[in-house]
């Protein structure tokens, strides 16, 4: 499946069950990074808009592009109203944008899809000079406890190419490579959702890898999912818990 187009038949689980991004990353982006009210901000990859409307409640003008329409279509439903915030139909490799017309480039859950020397190109033809780029990513936690690991077993039973489609599959050297030389910086932040059973599942369904309904898989993983949440779920919920990744310099 073209990568473009992973989503367009799970839009409504990703909006209702994928988690939005810790306070504390966001902080870090406006204190030690340098985006602020005055700033026009890039969010490629930007999905259903939930980062875009992060920075829209610190004041930035924000561009979302975004190839897949049906996820383009969900950010401008719900941020239609926001004066700062325009959509794009365009890609990390083919933006729409004009030159240096962008302060900063952010991409959150979105640079492991991108073909990376052409996103490097046009991210240095639409930054301004001095411009910088972050990549975020809510990284799930797969060790450390009974259901991160039987989740993380259940993925790798089920789920159609789940260890091909992770960012986890981006050395550090790659990430460093895509930006100018010695001027990455890293940070990290944890950052937890709790699902009872049907959040669990609607998680689940969310993740482009994940069989949905027809599937021969479909069926026995929603029978494991069923079992792991019974077998470690406390007081009816689960703690789905991630670590905030945030890459980001000069590109």
């Amino acid at each position: 499946m073209n990568s473009k187009e992973r989503f367009s038949d799970r839009v409504d689980t990703y909006v209702k069950y994928r988690p939005s991004y810790p306070k504390a990353a966001i902080d870090y982006l406006y204190d030690i990074v340098g985006l602020d009210a005055g700033s026009t901000v890039a969010d490629i990859g930007a999905g259903t808009g939930i980062f875009s409307r992060l920075l829209l409640e610190r004041g930035s003008r924000v561009i979302a592009v975004e190839p897949n329409n049906e996820m383009r279509s969900a950010a401008v439903e719900v941020l239609t109203e926001e004066t700062n915030f325009l959509a794009v139909a365009g890609s990390a490799e083919a933006t729409t944008l004009t030159e240096q017309s962008v302060d900063y480039i952010v991409c959150a859950q979105s640079f492991h899809w991108f073909d990376r020397a052409a996103a490097q190109k046009e991210f240095n033809r639409i930054l301004k000079p001095d411009g910088k780029a972050a990549l975020i990513w809510n990284s799930r936690l797969t060790e450390g406890t009974p259901f991160r690991e039987g989740y993380d077993r259940m993925l790798k039973n089920y789920a159609t190419d789940y260890e091909q489609m992770t960012h986890k599959n981006i050395s550090p050297a790659d990430l460093a490579s895509f930006f100018k030389a010695g001027t990455m910086r890293e940070e990290r932040f944890p950052m937890t959702q709790a699902f009872d059973y049907e959040g669990l599942k609607g998680r689940l369904l969310s993740s482009s890898y994940a069989p949905m309904p027809g599937h021969p898989d479909h069926e026995p993983m929603i029978a494991a999912l069923r079992q792991l949440f019974d077998e470690t779920s406390e007081d009816g919920t689960i703690a789905f818990d991630y670590e905030t990744e945030v890459y980001w310099g000069e590109v």
